[in-house]
């Protein structure tokens, strides 16, 4: 790997799952240490913490409810202590993906899904913020999705705490940027996991005939993507949303 992320401390939230552990991966192979957070996702948290040490780079493992506001400036705050009071970059990756039609949605229901994928969003962001600035600046990167600009049946929460996501990175890219931090989105389109052929097959096999790249995605495309946005090569750009979809959003609706 060529180490563009050599001597950085990165914290990537929800990467017990499989787009977080692309993200987490390919940031220890760039030479990032990285903190690990899960919520419940303890056995996959700590197996993905020791193929990165096994690799030689360094991890931690961090537990943490993002839908509670304390939660998350602790979380921030013990991965910036174990990086020796130094956190150079913050994936926003955790999140939930329920479906459900708005017929019979409470608003618990809403705010279950807004709290947890734009809530946290926030709150991480903010107590980031507060320990980059107080050194050379960094990166934040919050992990949206194509559904925030093209939804679908039963995705309305998904799809408004998404919109919510993008835009919020923009606000904060406005706010943050005099101190050197740079925030960006990254909008993934389907990624594929195990056994999701078998779970939603229409959908796999819908999408593999609309997708000019030909495939799925990978947790890695992800995680390159957030590579790219916490590296030098992205100095100058902030405020963007990068879509990494091979090519979907692109193919006519008409």
């Amino acid at each position: 790997m060529s180490g563009l992320l050599s001597g950085q401390v990165a914290l990537v939230t929800g990467a017990g799952g499989g787009i977080g552990r692309g993200i987490a991966t390919r940031f220890a192979e760039e030479g990032s240490a990285v903190a690990v957070h899960f919520r419940t996702a303890v056995e996959a948290a700590h197996d993905l913490a020791a193929r990165i040490r096994a690799r030689g780079a360094r991890a931690v493992v961090l537990q943490a409810d993002l839908t509670v506001e304390d939660e998350c400036r602790r979380l921030v705050r013990e991965a910036a202590e174990w990086g020796g009071g130094r956190l150079t970059a913050l994936v926003n990756n955790a999140g939930v993906q329920p479906t459900q039609e708005l017929a019979g949605m409470t608003a618990a229901d809403w705010r279950a899904v807004l709290d947890t994928n734009v809530t946290s969003v926030f709150a991480c962001t903010q107590a980031a913020a507060e320990v980059m600035r107080e050194a050379d600046g960094g990166t934040v990167t919050h992990i949206a999705s194509i559904e925030a600009a093209h939804p679908a049946p039963l995705h309305a929460h998904y799809c408004a705490s998404k919109a919510a996501v993008v835009m919020h990175a923009r606000s904060a890219a406005l706010e943050y940027g005099p101190y050197g931090i740079r925030v960006n989105t990254v909008s993934p389109g389907l990624i594929d996991r195990e056994g999701l052929d078998r779970a939603w097959p229409e959908g796999v096999e819908r999408w593999q005939r609309a997708v000019p790249a030909g495939r799925l995605g990978r947790p890695e495309d992800v995680g390159d993507a957030c590579v790219f946005l916490a590296s030098p090569l992205a100095s100058w750009i902030t405020g963007h949303d990068l879509v990494v979809d091979g090519g979907v959003s692109a193919r006519p609706t008409w």
